[in-house]
């Protein structure tokens, strides 16, 4: 029995090695436009519009990445199976994730400080220095304006 036991925890989670980062970054906006309790028409239309754009998905596409997303989020207990896989990219990617959350921050034009947490985060989690992701938030801030 033990070593059935043993056997569980010691098996590499599927799921975390399998995360594509168009995924898991779906997953991270997803949880992000609704962190502070509801999501508005605005933050629902930048995560969709930036996920669209970025990753040059068809309408089609984009819906069935949130939904996949959503339930990701919702199976989740932590940010680690998101994060990790987005660790690896180079740092122009990592700065693009960024940005992105910030734009769906500021989509309804408040900042709710929980949304700010998770973004800060993230990019401690995925190795974004400060300075950048200080810098991003102040150049979407002012792109809402």
């Amino acid at each position: 029995m033990f070593e059935a036991l043993r056997s569980i925890f010691q098996r590499p989670d599927a799921t975390v090695l399998s995360m594509e980062p168009k995924l898991a970054t779906a997953a991270l906006l997803v949880h992000l436009a609704a962190i502070d309790g509801t999501v508005s028409d605005a933050e629902r239309s930048a995560l969709r519009d930036t996920l669209m754009d970025y990753y040059s998905l068809s309408d089609d596409e984009v819906e069935k990445l949130i939904t996949e997303a959503t339930r990701r989020d919702q199976e989740s207990v932590d940010f680690y199976r998101f994060t990790s896989a987005l660790s690896s990219l180079d740092n122009s990617e990592k700065l693009e994730i960024i940005r992105m959350m910030w734009q769906v921050v500021f989509a309804d034009g408040r900042n709710h400080e929980m949304e700010d947490n998770m973004v800060w985060r993230i990019a401690e989690l995925i190795g974004v220095p400060a300075r950048d992701r200080t810098t991003l938030r102040k150049q979407m801030s002012r792109s809402q304006e």
